[in-house]
């Protein structure tokens, strides 16, 4: 893989975010509407032994980032139906460069709403307190997360036919935070739903965030969040790969 084809293709999915002016702007203002909305609306009616605001902060980090990956399967499969692949392919450029155009592009977007969204949690309350090495591997854990959900993404997008069909079923990716610990204590969830809430992907980074972030004792969960990641991003770039060589073939 070129490293210049690689930026050349990223510089392009960028510009392509710069274009689509509603979507990009969907993206920065949604994740603001949804900190103003839990904290506002729903948290005076929640009690999880701290202010609202900085209970609900990680997990709406984390809900933000899976809405912002999400948009890369559409993306994906645009450039799958439209026939560009086929011109790029005349080109001898492999699908490594391609996808990982389209997830640079995703990571960078989503770093961008994720600074917004902190932001924005600091100006109506959320008073963090990390350490040095807390913002490191705080930053490390959202950027791993945002890699491997942006190449799930991209599998998506290459598995299904059309960008509506790729949109529909990326929503199901950036559900995972609500049965999890990201708004309320998984203890107050119904006894069926506990094992799943407690052993799925978000939980463990979502609690991370939160230690991290307040300076507090993370204890494994940090390591936990990571192998799901690992994990993750290994399966979806294998699929990705095999999926492109599928549809390309």
């Amino acid at each position: 893989m070129s490293p210049d084809t690689t930026l050349t293709l990223t510089a392009r999915s960028i510009r392509l975010s710069r274009r689509n002016g509603e979507a990009l702007l969907t993206a920065l203002i949604l994740p603001v509407l949804l900190m103003l909305l839990f904290v506002h609306f729903f948290g005076g009616a929640i009690n999880t032994g701290t202010d609202y605001v900085t209970y609900v902060t990680p997990g709406v980090l984390v809900l933000c980032a899976g809405f912002g990956a999400a948009s890369t399967a559409t993306t994906v499969s645009e450039d799958m139906k439209s026939g560009l692949i086929d011109r790029f392919r005349s080109l001898d450029i492999g699908p490594t460069p391609i996808l990982t155009g389209h997830v640079a592009a995703s990571v960078l977007r989503n770093t961008l709403s994720t600074a917004l969204v902190l932001t924005l949690a600091v100006a109506i309350g959320f008073r963090p307190s990390p350490t040095p090495l807390g913002v490191l591997a705080a930053t490390a854990l959202l950027l791993a997360y945002l890699l491997a959900l942006s190449w799930l993404s991209a599998a998506v997008g290459l598995l299904t036919r059309t960008p509506e069909a790729a949109g529909g079923y990326a929503f199901f990716i950036s559900f995972l935070p609500y049965p999890s610990s990201a708004f309320v204590p998984t203890r107050t969830m119904p006894s069926w739903l506990h094992p799943f809430a407690d052993h799925q992907p978000v939980t463990p980074l979502i609690e991370s965030l939160r230690a991290l972030l307040l300076g507090q004792d993370a204890g494994t969960a940090p390591w936990v969040a990571l192998a799901w990641c690992a994990g993750i991003l290994a399966v979806a770039a294998g699929a990705a790969g095999a999926l492109f060589r599928w549809r390309t073939g």
